[in-house]
């Protein structure tokens, strides 16, 4: 289950195969599974890839690479305390096929990582983040339909008004991913953050509300059929 905390009307389990252990978000190419300990040491050496932290900065891939990651995932399991979660990425069927020299994904490999955290059920709002993939999914359908799950769940299920993405201002491939999703870009939250290199950060904030959902959710089920 979904274990949150919501108020009576806010459902706390997962709408898709629920009697699964554990239970988890099923699309046609991904399945989101919620984040466990047993999962640390296969996310460990997925996550050590510079290319993934190019723009946050969340992970140095140096000698403290091994005591900054398990503070990370830590983190990411700890999220249920404040009502968040965060979610393993595997593959769940045929996605895009292979590019040139690349090797295909079997059924059930781990590409990525995403989050709900910054959860205000007064203001039924919640951010989704932290999100990564291996390098070789870049730019297929997995991330799209990724979103289309979450952002169901979450508009759907959890009958929330506004769901949230913050990029960083150098990213501009994940500011267009987010844009291409539906996100409208609210603004600049400017010198918002420190990074863990010491570099500054700016952040681009993006929103989708309840009232556009119906046209944002046609529009990415439209793009996944179009990638299948």
């Amino acid at each position: 289950m979904f274990d949150i905390q919501t108020d009576d009307d806010m459902p706390n389990v997962f709408p898709y195969d629920t009697d699964a252990n554990p239970p988890f978000l099923r699309g046609q190419t991904v399945f989101l599974q919620p984040a466990r300990e047993e999962d640390r040491e296969l996310i460990r050496p997925l996550a050590k890839d510079p290319r993934l932290w190019e723009f946050t900065k969340t992970l140095l891939i140096d000698d403290a690479y091994d005591s900054r990651f398990d503070a990370y995932f830590d983190e990411a399991l700890r999220l249920p305390e404040l009502d968040g979660r965060a979610f393993i990425v595997r593959t769940a069927g045929d996605g895009n096929a292979p590019r040139p020299g690349e090797i295909p994904l079997l059924r059930g490999s781990i590409i990525g990582m995403s989050r709900f955290f910054n959860v205000a059920w007064k203001d039924k709002r919640l951010e989704i983040g932290h999100t990564w993939y291996i390098p070789d999914v870049w730019g297929k359908v997995y991330n799209k339909e990724c979103k289309l799950l979450l952002l169901q769940y979450a508009f759907e299920h959890l009958h929330l008004h506004r769901v949230e993405f913050r990029v960083a201002h150098q990213n501009i491939r994940s500011q267009r991913a987010v844009e291409k999703i539906g996100g409208i870009k609210e603004g600049v939250l400017r010198k918002f953050a420190i990074r863990n290199d010491g570099s500054r950060r700016d952040t681009v904030v993006f929103s989708i509300i309840d009232d556009e959902w119906p046209e944002k959710k046609e529009r990415l089920q439209q793009m996944v059929r179009a990638e299948l």
